[in-house]
């Protein structure tokens, strides 16, 4: 099998990390997956390359689940070829997080749990959905041709339920758990360059952000509007004795700095979804940096905080 000279390029990086029989199928399987169509499995990758009369077929299958080679260094090599040919030198490396749900109903499956579908969920009605519930990472960048900015997954990790984590005898891990040690593996792939993460309201968890500080890593994630916000904790004077503080002064909930009419916003302009620009206002107040929507008629708030 030919490739392309771009192709056989990119696939260099990767070559090291499997055995040369290995390697020989984990090109097959990644052109053929690249040109199949619907689901991608194993079988469309080998029907697309033309190998689904193969004899040997079995040995495609053992390549995800028996062959000797390790997913995190793949990962690993994967996330610095990205920030190494997208994000320039001295850059900020932005990564989001977020989960996604591999529906799934093998009785075989070990791991599979019921978790609510937000697809099919509304707020009137939740509905749950057998299968694989996935966090993941995905570096953000901006391509030449579009002024669409992209998300590329390079890692994922699997969440279960507590069921299923008492089933297999290993110790219940929560998302903002997986997210902790995603972030800490991260850094070490990474150690020179400033990384900022980005999560939804699972992640506004104060243990992720004390990791994300440890780690010198921002953190963008949405707070409740009676989140208790305190500023930092003062230095310790000379000769004070007794355990030092952990918080510093208390500041006004972001309800309380909504509603507030002596509030000074400030109008801002962002990219948004489908290439568009939107407004929105600023207020920034002690260390919280504070966004609603739709301004001057906000109708949700969120909060920006740098660790």
């Amino acid at each position: 099998m030919s490739l392309p000279q771009p192709i056989i390029t990119v696939l260099a990086y990767f070559q090291p990390l499997f055995t040369a029989p290995t390697w020989k199928k984990v090109v097959t399987l990644l052109v053929g997956t690249m040109l199949a169509r619907g689901r991608r499995t194993v079988t469309a990758a080998l029907r697309q390359m033309g190998q689904q009369m193969d004899p040997h077929f079995s040995g495609f299958h053992q390549v995800l689940n028996r062959a000797r080679w390790s997913p995190l260094a793949v990962s690993r090599r994967l996330v610095q070829v990205l920030v190494s040919t997208f994000v320039r030198a001295g850059g900020t490396v932005e990564i989001v997080m977020d989960e996604t749900l591999e529906r799934r109903w093998g009785r075989k499956i070990s791991k599979r749990g019921h978790w609510r579908d937000s697809l099919r969920s509304s707020k009137e009605r939740s509905v749950s959905t057998s299968g694989l519930r996935w966090v993941s990472m995905a570096l953000v960048v901006s391509l030449p041709w579009t002024n669409l900015r992209w998300a590329l997954p390079f890692l994922s990790v699997l969440a279960t339920t507590p069921k299923v984590s008492e089933e297999l005898k290993r110790r219940h891990k929560t998302v903002a758990r997986l997210a902790q040690q995603l972030v800490m593996v991260v850094r070490r792939w990474l150690p020179d360059v400033a990384i900022k993460v980005i999560g939804d309201g699972a992640y506004s968890v104060i243990e992720l952000g004390l990791t994300c500080v440890k780690q010198s890593v921002s953190l963008i994630a949405p707070l409740r509007l009676d989140a208790r916000l305190f500023a930092p904790p003062p230095p310790p004077k000379p000769h004070q004795r007794g355990r030092p503080r952990v918080v510093g002064k208390r500041l006004p909930q972001l309800s309380t700095v909504l509603s507030d009419p002596k509030t000074a916003w400030e109008t801002i302009t962002v990219n948004w979804y489908g290439g568009t620009e939107r407004k929105l206002a600023r207020h920034e107040r002690d260390s919280a940096l504070v966004l609603h929507w739709d301004c001057p008629a906000p109708h949700s708030l969120g909060a920006h905080t740098r660790s």
